[in-house]
């Protein structure tokens, strides 16, 4: 279908693509020039923090949690509701992820609920800024300072968000940012480490490159077993070419936001997500579906798609997974987070939409529902 409108599509500017093939054409692909200038520029983007970029923001998350002395025995808490590579880090370092439910409008950790969840084990918080929403960060870090605990933020979704005018990653703890090819800014597959102390950052750097730490010309040592995960300079390339288009981009996505919230203000039958302010960079736009009024999500999904509009799911809630029920979840514990595993979609909002774009999702959406109950 050529008028196909998916829920995503990475942008990449012709410029980028030629700096690409020079890249190419210079003999030097992996890990070099590029990596150095792109983790400069992102410190810069950060106030001047520490950065360290790496393949995937998986591997971000994990690291981090093990360059904070995280493992066997200890818990950290995460929210019931995110993309479930935020507990399968946790699990990955031996930790036990504790699940906090999560608000029905802003998907992000319920700040509420947290402090009942810390134990003796406890030694981390990981909310994740969810959609590009930022969360509840500075009553987050008060929590954790007085219960001397780490706070490692999930930022995957957003890059260029800011909270009460401080952007995510420039204050805090640490900060886990992803360049996957469907976020904010990519480097089709890619992530970053911004924070920690500067003995954590040096231990980001052994962890990223097999736990090595180079002694001299001809010797190194191995400090301590890891695995690979250092970003090439081709994937470093594609992200110097679009940081400086994020501010713009970010703006894009929220003039589509709005589209969303006025073609909807009269009331529909969609629960809208929260707004937020200026400060949500709009990685998702993923409203709620009637589901206990009828609607079958599967349906609606293809009665979306015969209409040429792609139509996304997330996220279940983690704590359903068969991994997470063997640690003893069930249902009924996080309803917030079950509710939204049910009921939500993700509809297109990506920087080349079209305001138009916009009000054809919205008028395929009514004639979608009505399907979807047959």
């Amino acid at each position: 279908m050529s008028d196909f409108l998916p829920f995503t599509r990475p942008h990449i500017d012709e410029p980028t693509i030629a700096n690409v093939a020079t890249v190419l054409r210079s003999g030097w692909i992996t890990s070099g020039p590029k990596v150095l200038e792109l983790e400069a520029a992102l410190s810069d983007f950060f106030g001047g923090r520490r950065v360290r970029v790496l393949s995937h923001a998986t591997a971000a998350l994990e690291i981090a949690l093990r360059v904070c002395g995280i493992g066997p025995g200890d818990e950290v808490i995460v929210p019931a509701l995110s993309f479930v590579a935020t507990a399968n880090v946790v699990a990955r370092v031996g930790a036990r992820p504790v699940f906090v439910d999560v608000g029905l409008d802003t998907r992000n950790i319920d700040v509420s609920q947290v402090e009942a969840s810390l134990t003796s084990r406890t030694r981390a918080i990981m909310p994740v800024h969810f959609a590009g929403l930022p969360a509840e960060l500075d009553a987050i870090l008060e929590l954790a300072r007085r219960r001397g605990l780490r706070v490692i933020e999930d930022a995957a979704h957003a890059m260029g968000a800011s909270s009460a005018g401080r952007r995510i990653g420039s204050f805090g703890d640490i900060a886990c940012f992803s360049f996957h090819a469907n976020k904010n800014m990519t480097t089709i597959e890619g992530g970053a480490i911004v924070g920690g102390s500067e003995s954590e950052t040096a231990a980001v750097e052994r962890l990223r490159f097999h736990g090595l730490r180079k002694l001299s010309a001809d010797e190194f040592e191995v400090v301590e077993p890891s695995g690979k995960a250092n970003m090439p300079d081709v994937n470093a390339c594609i992200g110097l070419g679009q940081l400086p288009h994020l501010a713009e981009l970010n703006s894009k996505r929220r003039r589509l936001a709005d589209r969303y919230f006025e073609q909807w203000n009269a009331g529909g039958a969609l629960r809208l997500p929260a707004r937020g302010d200026d400060g949500h960079c709009w990685h998702l736009f993923a409203p709620l579906l009637p589901v206990d009024s009828g609607v079958n999500r599967a349906a609606f999904i293809k009665a979306m798609e015969a209409r040429g509009i792609g139509v996304g799911v997330h996220y279940p809630a983690m704590h359903l997974f068969q991994a997470y029920r063997a640690m003893g979840y069930r249902e009924g514990q996080f309803p917030n987070a079950e509710r939204i595993g049910r009921e939500t979609v993700t509809l297109p909002l990506f920087p080349a939409m079209s305001l138009s774009d916009v009000d054809r999702v919205v008028e395929a959406t009514v004639p979608s529902l009505q399907e979807a109950k047959r």
